[in-house]
């Protein structure tokens, strides 16, 4: 049999995958996309959480201090992620954290990026919600700040208005096709240019290739749709160029297990990880409160118990993005939905202790939260370990797996969460509106949905694995384009800059694929 060949293969289909895969086929290249999970269409997402439905698509991935939400399906964190659409603020890119020294490359601005910001946007366009558009929840955030004296805003968001439902059933996928996932754009787009896209195949590792004209081999394995943990066979593709964008969990496990082979890879890879400064709280809400002090009350009457009407995401204070203020004071206070199973994540500090009678009565009282998400400035202190034998990590059970990610936070890390904590008790404590407390989940530590930077762009060789397009040091042609390439928190969510960071690093992939020998142009228009 002949071997499998591609001019260029991705590695994962989310934002960071999907990208590079619509632009290179485009352009007449050759591509294969490598998708560790199933395909599903908008129909084949389920509204309910039941195991073997939601776990198909969604992963939670603990490590040591941190615990990982992460989608796992064709389109990746896209289809499952609550589609907040924000550009990074200005002072983000001239971050210097512990290194006491500029992180992001110099070439990267945020008027560097805006034009790559505005290229993505014309394929996930934005709608800035009215106030009529705002959730219940959202609502009760924005009138508690307007009482404290703080502002309150609109999130946008990359949903089709005219065909959500407002279900709040994002994080299993949308059956409506109002969210604007990949699946929906880039990965059509690059599929009707001829690229093959190839579901639950799971990359192991990336070698020298043994053909000629090609420089690397990417050895997979095919899983079971039934159990991702069993093997149907094994396989490998031989490539010009690689993209990887395997998740920033994925993508630095990829390299450790392929270091051997490729002759060594840069110290960074699998360091300077980061949650994106992630802080989840909980605030319980006294609904006689609600109708006393903000003068509010739902069409039945009730004050709130509406945590999860509306959307997961659709109000946010951005007061304290200021950027003359110190690093690691600055953050987004943004009101977020999660389904009732995560908060078996969480160990809020109510009452005597979450488990028992404690447990039971504040999940009574779940209608009458208010989840709030902060998203500070961290330190990048996480590491990985060792790769586990296959895979991203050790699947234990349907849609849980163990990381090999550490993470414990620096007192500059800890001090950006107090100052976020501080400010939502100002808001939300005043008078006795609510109870808040963050999750503490002893545990498994913080819980993030935004991982970031564990193969991160930059200009020093000693703190950055790729150059600032995105190539690994030492290794022409094999590029890293997902959330593992962004060199710091962003204080707000990720997915937009990734998307714009994977643009702008399209140019010189399609340069080295020219390199290469691939007759591809580039200047696609966007999907």
């Amino acid at each position: 049999m002949s071997a499998q060949t591609a001019d260029v293969l991705v590695i994962g289909s989310g934002f960071g995958g999907a990208i590079p895969a619509y632009h290179l086929a485009a352009g007449g290249a050759r591509v294969t996309v490598l998708e560790r999970g199933p395909r599903l269409a908008a129909g084949d997402f389920t509204h309910d959480l039941r195991l073997g439905s939601y776990t198909r698509i969604v992963d939670v991935i603990k490590g040591d201090g941190i615990s990982v939400v992460a989608g796992n399906c064709v389109g990746g964190g896209s289809v499952v992620y609550f589609a907040a659409s924000l550009r990074a603020p200005s002072f983000v890119f001239e971050r210097r954290g512990s290194l006491r020294r500029r992180i992001w490359p110099a070439a990267l601005t945020r008027a560097a990026l805006d034009p790559w910001y505005d290229r993505v946007e014309q394929s996930l366009p934005t709608t800035r919600l009215g106030w009529d558009g705002i959730s219940y929840a959202g609502g009760v955030l924005a009138a508690a700040c307007h009482r404290a004296g703080r502002t309150c805003n609109p999130v946008p968001v990359a949903v089709d208005p005219e065909r959500c439902t407002d279900c709040n059933w994002m994080l299993s996928g949308c059956r409506f096709d109002a969210k604007r996932s990949m699946l929906l754009n880039y990965l059509p787009a690059a599929e009707a240019h001829g690229a093959d896209v190839r579901p639950l195949h799971e990359v192991q590792a990336v070698v020298p290739s043994w053909i000629d004209g090609h420089r690397y081999a990417v050895r997979y394995t095919v899983l079971d749709p039934s159990d991702y943990g069993c093997t149907l066979e094994t396989g490998t593709i031989h490539a010009k160029v690689v993209v990887l964008a395997a998740g920033a969990v994925g993508t630095p496990v990829v390299l450790q297990r392929s270091a051997l082979a490729l002759g060594g890879i840069p110290a960074a890879v699998g360091r300077y990880f980061s949650g994106n400064g992630d802080r989840v709280s909980v605030a319980v809400l006294d609904e006689a409160k609600v109708r006393g002090l903000l003068g509010l009350s739902r069409p039945d009457g009730s004050a709130y118990a509406a945590l999860p009407i509306g959307k997961p995401i659709t109000a946010a204070t951005f007061d304290h993005l200021d950027g003359a203020a110190p690093e690691f004071s600055r953050f987004t206070l943004q009101q977020i939905y999660f389904p009732p199973i995560t908060s078996t994540l969480a160990r809020a500090t109510l009452g005597p202790g979450w488990f028992g009678t404690a447990k039971r009565q504040l999940r009574r009282s779940w209608r009458s939260w208010l989840t709030v998400l902060a998203m500070t400035e961290d330190d990048n202190e996480g590491t990985f370990g060792p790769p586990p034998p296959t895979g991203g990590f050790v699947r234990l059970a349907p849609g849980l797996g163990l990381g090999t990610m550490a993470y414990s936070p620096t007192a500059d890390t800890r001090a950006g969460w107090n100052a976020a904590d501080a400010e939502l008790r100002a808001v939300l404590e005043q008078d006795g509106l609510a109870t808040v407390r963050p999750w503490t989940e002893q545990v498994g530590g913080s819980v993030t949905a935004h991982p970031l930077g564990s193969c991160r762009i930059g200009d020093d060789p000693g703190t950055s694995a790729l150059t600032d397009q995105h190539e690994l040091r030492g290794h022409p042609g094999l590029f890293v384009t997902d959330g593992a390439a962004v060199p710091t928190s962003l204080t707000v969510n990720p997915s937009l800059t990734i998307a714009a960071l994977a643009e702008r690093a399209v140019p010189a992939v399609v340069a080295r694929a020219n390199q290469a020998g691939v007759p591809v142009t580039y200047g696609a228009p966007p999907p």
